[in-house]
């Protein structure tokens, strides 16, 4: 991949980082704001209803990054796999109060960490392209030499895939640049790339259809080499 179409490491780090960010910004300022109601004496009345403010609040913000520091972080060290219950436990508190319902054909077996890094991001976009609600498949099915082939399926009314997001997984630079949203396809294509495999997403008449291949196990340190 050429340098014109890659983002450089510190654009990459910084659209990440707002991409994470923004996701935790909501549920913060909601807490902000239950605990000047709590410093109002005024408003005691509101208590009640300040405190579960803050115990959703708090559980959000938890299961965010939680979500986030697998899906953008290392979560622990180099090698080892991820179950897909595990990987399903983080999705259901970060997709609770999203419109689309998460549906898993198969929880059994498990992927490598760099497959669920890729299959987290690919279920956050997924989620993102049903903003009227609808079904987001999520299949994972892992190779013998710790590969593994991954999709997810979004379908319902309203359907969105912008084209920057099409061509940012495959490393194409979209035509108005990286942003905090694009940059997240393009970092699971680029960790799918860097295992050897690839990535792909495309609108494809009622559903949105998200798929990776992921190289064999100990690709990526190859690559680096």
């Amino acid at each position: 991949m050429s340098t014109e179409t890659a983002p450089t490491a510190a654009e990459l780090a910084a659209l990440l980082s707002s991409r994470v960010c923004h996701d935790i910004a909501g549920p913060t300022s909601a807490m902000g704001a239950a605990l000047s109601v709590l410093d109002d004496e005024s408003a005691l009345d509101m208590r009640d209803d300040a405190i579960s403010l803050l115990r959703t609040g708090a559980k959000q913000i938890r299961s965010k990054l939680e979500y986030a520091r697998v899906c953008f972080g290392a979560a622990g060290s180099r090698g080892g796999e991820v179950s897909l219950t595990e990987i399903k436990s983080l999705a259901g508190p970060m997709f609770e109060d999203s419109r689309p319902d998460l549906v898993w054909p198969s929880e059994s077996g498990a992927v490598s960490k760099t497959a669920a890094r890729v299959l987290l991001n690919l279920i956050w976009i997924g989620v993102d392209s049903l903003p009227r609600g609808g079904e987001v498949i999520i299949e994972a099915t892992p190779s013998a030499d710790g590969g593994a082939r991954l999709r997810v399926s979004a379908k319902g009314t309203r359907l969105r895939l912008d084209e920057a997001y099409q061509k940012a997984i495959r490393g194409e630079r979209p035509e108005d640049g990286y942003d905090g949203r694009s940059i997240q396809p393009y970092y699971a294509g680029l960790i799918a790339r860097e295992s050897g495999g690839r990535a792909e997403a495309r609108l494809d008449g009622d559903r949105v259809e998200l798929a990776a291949l992921i190289g064999p196990e100990g690709s990526e340190i190859k690559a680096a080499e």
